[in-house]
């Protein structure tokens, strides 16, 4: 039987070749938010290697959104026009070209991680002021204590989603997604840890998810309707309130759905430096299932998918609709012709293009 690894699937007017989807994973190469030669290659050879799906990293909405000053942007016609591109060759490539787009809030203005992977100093010209639904700092190694948010600054930076969704969609992205996990600006609002405003968005759970809601209703009314609109969402914090945060999250995701959110990312908050994440392969299998058990959405996760097996098996129980593949990507840009091997399928080298898989489908290889 076919692993189901590599059947088609189709999301909205789109059909992937696979369930195999490059998560987005910050390169931190761009300057000034726009692409350099690193970008298109990085893109097209996973492309080329075979994943049905993959996902540009995440890109800022605004300038203060970025997580470090390498980081991609698309608040600007240059910046979307740079993208076009990655998209065509994504596409050239046999994948379906998404992008993720979002805003880093209290974790903004960050050093690149080999350069320490902690706040830039207030005085140092790199960087700049973070904003966040309440003056409260992450702490760790992000310890700037951000600008609380007025509701003329929500205003703008919902806008500044929408702009940026209609950039995607003008430079043939087909695969959106929102970016409302991670300790980032819509996780902020969300999190009890992070949000403690006393105004609509703040408080209650509605409340804490006003932000979220308005952006995602905001975003679907430009996001073209046979293309799938996706949010990748922090149901977990890993704290001491976990069951009663993954309902809530499951009611949000839930909501979402009714919203016209067509595909839902299951991943972690990150609202804490000293979260009990339970680190190991496939660590959000169970929790994943739930999720999209219980919303009736389709969707994907991530974090330690680390081997083709494991994939297989967790589309089988219904874990994600796809797999989010992150780092064994990174290591081998031709990982789905090594899990084609692994899993048995009949002719593993026609996920190549076809210069690679004459060659290789013509000699014995170990």
């Amino acid at each position: 039987m076919k692993p189901k690894l590599f059947t088609p699937i189709q999301l909205k007017g789109i059909t992937l070749r696979n369930r195999i989807a490059m998560s987005p994973m910050c390169q931190y190469t761009a300057v000034d938010g726009l692409p350099t030669d690193w970008h298109p290659a990085h893109y097209q050879s996973r492309a080329r290697g075979g994943a049905g799906l993959v996902v540009v990293e995440a890109t800022a909405v605004s300038p203060e959104g970025r997580i470090t000053p390498g980081c991609l942007g698309i608040w600007s016609d240059e910046h979307a026009a740079a993208l076009k591109p990655i998209a065509d060759g994504i596409k050239s490539g046999g994948a379906v070209p998404g992008i993720q787009i979002g805003h880093a809030g209290r974790k903004a203005s960050a050093n690149l991680p080999w350069e320490g992977d902690n706040h830039i100093s207030a005085d140092d010209p790199r960087g700049w002021e973070p904003i966040a639904p309440s003056a409260i700092a992450y702490g760790g190694d992000l310890p700037r204590l951000p600008h609380e948010m007025t509701k003329a600054e929500i205003e703008r930076v919902k806008a500044d989603f929408v702009a940026a969704a209609k950039r995607a969609r003008d430079m043939g992205f087909e695969f959106l997604l929102l970016h409302f996990a991670h300790g980032y600006l819509a996780q902020n609002f969300l999190s009890r840890w992070s949000n403690q405003r006393t105004d609509e968005y703040g408080g209650s759970a509605e409340n804490r998810a006003r932000f979220m809601i308005e952006t995602l209703e905001a975003v679907r009314a430009v996001w073209p309707e046979h293309l799938p609109l996706a949010a990748r969402l922090g149901v977990i914090e890993f704290d001491d309130r976990n069951e009663e945060t993954l309902a809530e999250s499951i009611a949000l995701a839930k909501r979402f759905k009714e919203l016209g959110l067509d595909f839902l990312d299951v991943s972690m908050g990150f609202s804490i430096p000293d979260a009990k994440i339970p680190w190991g392969a496939g660590q959000l299998r169970e929790i994943s299932k739930r999720v999209l058990a219980e919303t009736g959405l389709p969707g994907s996760t991530s974090w330690n998918i680390n081997s083709p097996v494991l994939a297989e098996a967790m589309l089988q129980e219904g874990a994600g609709d796809l797999v989010m593949i992150g780092r064994p990507l990174l290591g081998n840009p031709h990982w789905p012709f090594a899990a084609a091997r692994e899993l048995g399928l009949e002719n593993p080298t026609s996920v190549l293009p076809p210069s690679y898989a004459h060659w290789l489908s013509r000699y014995h290889f170990a």
